[in-house]
């Protein structure tokens, strides 16, 4: 599993020794289940690095609303906006469905990330090779496969205005609007992100837009291309995002960095996923103004939720992200992730990853997490040795 780095993204450093306060938002469905094993595993991990944990609970979306009628309480993002990372679970469920768009879960998360003034989500996505075989991909498409997805979160069609439904008169159904908006510095901002990121990494930018067809989109284009000039050491291609869709899935180690909008990043590193194996092992950041915000891409899971089915894989590496982007603890972030590839190494699978193959061992969320946690201290141990 590889780090992902963002330069500039306001991420903040922590010294070792210091005390940190992380806001624990569980979320609804499996969040909670996951978010558990994600906290033991970021406190064993910061333990080792000599730094004390403050966690502090926070509620959102489905449960906030059962308790406070509204998915954001202004309590949260209080405690968020005064934390230095916040750890989230997942928001959402068949539960509050009937509600007003603007009181269901989803809006509370959206609401989150405006309030923190959070604009790029990074989504690292890698096939570990123990997991080559659970891929709904064969093999040897997504064996080697690295990608990363930096996704506009602060703009586009899902904050645009106006957005409404109303009636057609004279029995003419209904009309709905969503606006999507960008400007040149969001689109700015965060192609300098994803480009000093393909700097560290294998020195390739895609840019994925619908240029052929949106205004948004050929500004996005043009944008890029400039921003690009600044990064002359980094090959820069442009992709329409229904092509780049096919590549993904055909020829997935063809990808380094990719950067586009909130929509299209939202569904593309969803896609991505089954370069994984699962939903259930991607990881992401939200970075921007104040902070970050670390969860796991899947969603509630509501049919499973309780049932100690869930993968915790995602908040872990979540977890991961959170110490090294955040709090600058990076060898502890390694030892995270070098305990994950080892649980997966000695055969550890929850259900969503397991091939049926020999040497498996299918377990639930908990037996995960623990697994995991085990594997940490000689994952830093090795950690130090590599870096003496």
């Amino acid at each position: 599993m590889m780090a992902t780095t963002a330069a500039g993204s306001g991420a903040g450093i922590c010294a070792c020794g210091a005390a940190r306060t992380v806001a624990v938002l569980a979320g609804d469905g499996i969040g909670p289940e996951v978010t558990a094993q994600a906290v033991r595993v970021l406190q064993l991990a910061a333990g080792l690095a000599g730094v004390r944990l403050t966690l502090s609970p926070g509620l959102i979306g489905g449960q906030a609303i059962d308790a406070c009628g509204e998915p954001l309480p202004a309590a949260t993002l209080d405690l968020c906006l005064g934390a230095d990372a916040c750890l989230l679970g997942a928001v959402g469920g068949p539960a509050w469905d009937g509600l007003a768009p603007a009181r269901r879960p989803e809006a509370g998360l959206l609401a989150l990330r405006k309030g923190m003034g959070l604009y790029a989500n990074i989504r690292p996505v890698a096939c570990h090779p123990a997991l080559a075989a659970s891929s709904p991909l064969r093999p040897d498409l997504v064996a080697g496969a690295d990608l990363v997805v930096y996704r506009e979160l602060g703009g586009g069609i899902y904050y645009g205005q106006p957005r409404f439904t109303e009636t057609l008169p004279d029995g003419g159904g209904e009309r709905a609007v969503d606006t999507m908006v960008y400007t040149t510095p969001e689109i700015e901002r965060l192609a300098r992100l994803g480009f000093a990121a393909a700097r560290s990494r294998r020195g390739r930018l895609t840019s994925v837009d619908k240029a052929n067809v949106l205004d948004c989109s050929r500004l996005w284009r043009r944008t890029v291309q400039q921003v690009a000039a600044e990064y002359p050491d980094v090959h820069v291609d442009h992709a329409y995002v229904d092509s780049c869709a096919m590549a993904i899935v055909a020829a997935p180690r063809g990808f380094d960095v990719l950067v586009t909008g909130n929509m299209f990043g939202d569904i593309l590193s969803d896609l991505a996923a089954c370069i994984a194996g699962s939903l259930g092992m991607l990881p992401s950041a939200s970075l921007g103004e104040r902070g970050g915000l670390y969860e796991p891409v899947h969603g509630s899971a509501p049919g499973i939720a309780g049932q100690d089915r869930a993968n915790p894989l995602g908040a872990i590496l979540s977890a991961a992200m959170l110490l090294d982007l955040s709090l600058g603890l990076h060898q502890a972030a390694q030892a995270v992730r070098g305990a994950v590839s080892r649980a997966l190494e000695d055969g550890y699978r929850t259900a969503d990853i397991s091939s049926g193959r020999a040497g498996e061992r299918l377990v639930g969320t908990a037996e995960m997490g623990e697994a995991v946690a085990e594997r940490i201290p000689a994952a830093w141990n090795e950690m130090g040795r590599n870096q003496r």
